[in-house]
């Protein structure tokens, strides 16, 4: 029987907590299980398969846990923040379960032996959670030797793929009715396997990777033009060796009128997917950055005195 529960929150960014349960045998640590993967988008399969594991493994907690770039990919349809939003609305209201940020402050791929290690200073994890279409490569993992002995893992089988798991030292079998994955929803556009609380914000997303650059750009210009934007130009740097692919400026009629541009055009590029990566400003301009394509919005007088489209002209 339990006596009490110590549980300190060091800091809740990075997940450092002392969670140690007191019982008449002594201490222990707080044992859990990790289910970490892209979720890219998440969908109701990786609800089940978290659902169903906390129903079925003798766990204290279950780590959800978002890679900020899977080892074996090269990117992501959304960015690490939205998935780590997603899994946040998603998975936070399921009792038992929490998200770890760990791999997506590590702003870079991270092994699993690595967050396995990390949250092992933590917690006691006791369960790997994968995908049964993780098997087939599951030999090339970082460390794999090495976490077959530190924990069981928990097979999610789905209806499509056979299981062989001769090569698990531990291993349990999760059974899902659910046959989905994360690449059909992207491929297919099939968003009836998407949560409806973020089924708006993926649609979006899918529907930006449809459009080319140039159709995002007339779109900036549009909300830019609509808004009493002047002077607007574009400038295409596909040829040359710059920091972006293209580059707006439009003059902004001074005083509040700068920021309010940008306020409008926010708005107008969320249903869009954009995701502005920085922004920097001062009373007289705004440089807005999406990566691929910057955004400049400044008074005639300022874009008068610093001749930027000089300078962009030279490099076309």
């Amino acid at each position: 029987m339990l006596h009490w529960l110590i549980y300190i929150e060091l800091s809740s960014s990075l997940m450092i907590k002392f969670n140690i349960f007191y019982c008449k045998w002594g201490y222990y640590l707080v044992k859990i299980a990790i289910f970490g993967g892209s979720f890219d988008p998440p969908h109701i399969g990786h609800q089940q398969i978290v659902e169903s594991a906390v129903d079925m493994l003798d766990i204290d907690k279950l780590l959800v846990v978002p890679a900020f770039l899977n080892p074996f990919k090269s990117s992501t349809l959304a960015s690490a923040k939205q998935r780590l939003a997603w899994c946040h609305t998603i998975f936070d209201p399921i009792d038992g379960v929490e998200v770890c940020d760990y791999e997506i402050n590590m702003g870079r791929a991270v092994y699993s032996s690595e967050t396995i290690e990390y949250l092992s200073g933590i917690y006691r994890v006791a369960y790997i959670i994968i995908g049964a279409d993780n098997l087939h490569s599951i030999h090339k993992w970082n460390n794999f030797k090495w976490i077959d002995r530190e924990v069981t893992w928990v097979v999610a089988k789905r209806a499509d793929f056979s299981i062989d798991r001769e090569m698990l030292s531990r291993s349990i079998l999760l059974e899902m009715d659910e046959d989905v994955s994360s690449t059909s929803i992207r491929e297919r556009r099939d968003l009836s396997k998407v949560d409806k609380r973020i089924q708006t914000e993926v649609k979006n997303l899918l529907q930006r990777q449809n459009m080319n650059i140039d159709e995002r750009v007339d779109s900036i210009v549009k909300i830019l033009d609509d808004k009493k934007a002047e002077e607007i130009e574009v400038f295409n740097l596909d040829d040359v060796d710059y920091i972006a692919k293209r580059v707006i400026i439009a003059n902004s009629l001074g005083g509040k009128h700068t920021p309010a541009l940008f306020d409008h055009l926010k708005t107008g590029l969320k249903p869009q997917g954009e995701e502005f990566l920085a922004t920097d400003e001062s009373d007289e301009w705004i440089v807005a950055d999406l990566g691929d394509i910057l955004i400049h919005i400044m008074t005639a007088t300022y874009r008068e005195r610093y001749s930027l489209e000089t300078f962009l002209s030279e490099l076309e």
